[in-house]
């Protein structure tokens, strides 16, 4: 529901056109243009399909930057129509005020689209959750993050598809790890990395004291198969077990699930998704490629910091967010200082305000 806007339409009128200059900096509409015309050269160009792949990511990016240039350009038209209309005759007011009210929610969309400016911000991503230290009360609390991710994607219409979850031995999960697909899943979850506390009355301690727990996690960007990343077979140890899940006669009785750990830096990825132990080891080779991709990517932003004589912690370990429970309700994000009262409804999936305010710090060289 659309929040309603008592001030002059004119002011609005002003503020939106504002955030439409803010946006055309992010944007940069003649870059755009010029990419899309680069993109269109090379799809005419005599033996575009011979190669598949290449084709398929060409096609997906002109797409991509046509809908954002076609986007901004549609926003600016119509607010400069309405600054006109309201400009010849003032009695329309009421009218363009109704006008207004879906421009500024799809220019608040198109603010959010146009902070993607990463190698792989578009692309779909991969996401580990780990419990960390609370016992029980971390691996509850890995499964609960879980669901709340679940939930958020669904009301984004990503796409979701679960790859790993180990069991605790008494309730949640030690880890999960899932797959999103959809536009700017990566660029979207990239604000998630990072430690999560939770704080709350412990449902696991028999005199119902206050603990805390945390959780990891880990983003990584969704590479596609025809990606290369160079890895030495020698840097690895392969691991196959059992994988766990429902009993009776869908048991899984064969060790095909397998854990890959890339020695040098200390990566582990495991999938058991699948019954056999060969595509199970494909997606896990996938997913290490996409952490190693991640890794690169880190240690690109932390040397930009140091060039700008910042101190960002960029790395896995950051605490990012605060969840209370008990004694009062309050969800925080130490990296804005973003807040929300209605803690229950953030773990029901509504994350989108910490993001955005994620989002514009980041932008700004703020977090």
């Amino acid at each position: 529901m659309a929040v309603t806007d008592d001030r002059p339409v004119a002011d609005q009128l002003a503020e939106l056109g504002a955030q439409l200059a803010w946006v055309r900096d992010y944007l940069d509409p003649d870059a755009l243009s010029r990419r899309r015309t680069e993109l269109e050269d090379t799809m005419g160009a005599p033996g575009f399909w011979d190669d598949q792949a290449e084709a398929a990511r060409i096609s997906t990016e002109h797409a991509r930057v046509t809908r954002k240039l076609e986007r901004y350009e549609s926003l600016q038209r119509e607010v400069d129509d309405a600054t006109e209309l309201l400009e010849l005759d003032p009695a329309l007011e009421h009218e363009v005020a109704e006008q207004v009210v879906p421009v500024r929610d799809e220019l608040a969309r198109l603010q959010e689209e146009a902070l993607f400016n990463g190698e792989y911000d578009a692309g779909d991503a991969v996401v580990t959750i780990t419990a960390g230290t609370g016992g029980t009360d971390a691996q509850d609390w890995a499964e609960m993050l879980l669901r709340m991710y679940l939930r958020w994607t669904a009301d984004r219409g990503f796409q979701t598809e679960l790859v790993e979850a180990s069991p605790g031995e008494e309730a949640g999960l030690k880890s999960a790890t899932f797959f999103v697909r959809g536009e700017n899943a990566y660029g979207l979850f990239r604000a998630e990395r990072g430690v999560h506390r939770l704080v709350r009355l412990s449902p696991f301690d028999s005199a119902h004291r206050r603990h805390t727990a945390f959780a990891q996690v880990v983003v990584a960007p969704l590479l596609p198969d025809s990606e290369d990343v160079e890895i030495d077979e020698g840097d690895l140890r392969i691991d196959t077990y059992r994988a766990s899940g429902a009993g009776g006669q869908h048991v899984n009785k064969t060790d095909s699930a397998v854990r890959i750990t890339h020695l040098p830096t200390g990566i582990v990825v495991q999938c058991q998704n699948e019954r056999s132990q060969t595509s199970n080891k494909a997606t896990a080779m996938r997913m290490l490629r996409s952490r190693l991709a991640e890794l690169a990517e880190e240690e690109r932003e932390a040397e930009l910091a140091r060039e700008r004589g910042a101190k960002v912690d960029v790395g896995f370990g950051s605490q990012i967010r605060s969840y209370v429970l008990h004694p009062y309700q309050m969800v925080k994000d130490h990296r804005t200082d973003f807040e929300v009262g209605n803690a229950q409804g953030v773990l029901d999936g509504a994350l989108d305000g910490f993001v955005q305010a994620y989002l514009l710090a980041r932008a700004a060289g703020k977090a």
